[in-house]
């Protein structure tokens, strides 16, 4: 098991002593599910790149801009989550900040839109 606070707090601190203010650490991976903890330092950024089929951006620590398409951008804070845009994005440090992403990398033709609406079934675990 991973400690989130411990993660962060170092990526913060590598991000601090690199020369271009980023560090990540991918410390889940589980068949096409991924997560890593990004930081970025004030200033820095992501520069705008292709999107996974699904993935979601959680901010750990910090203040950042996910950038879309066209110029259009939203702007989280600690504890926010947004959904990753469909199309080519970028992420900014308003200031020093820390994010989890969270991404899968693919997926099975049935969740990408290939079966009919209300085809599937949900099993309770108990």
């Amino acid at each position: 098991m991973d400690d989130l606070t411990a993660l962060t707090r170092q990526q913060l601190d590598d991000a601090r002593a690199s020369a271009h203010g980023r560090s990540a650490h991918l410390f889940l991976h589980d068949g096409p599910l991924r997560q890593t903890v990004i930081a970025l330092i004030a200033g820095a950024a992501l520069d705008e790149h292709n999107a996974p089929p699904a993935a979601s951006l959680q901010v750990l620590e910090g203040r950042v801009r996910l950038t879309g398409p066209r110029g259009s951008s939203q702007e989280l804070t600690a504890g926010q989550v947004a959904v990753i845009p469909h199309e080519r994005h970028g992420l900014e440090a308003v200031e020093d900040s820390a994010v989890l992403l969270t991404a899968v990398t693919e997926m099975p033709a049935r969740v990408r839109g290939k079966a009919p609406v209300g085809t599937g079934t949900v099993a309770a675990r108990g």
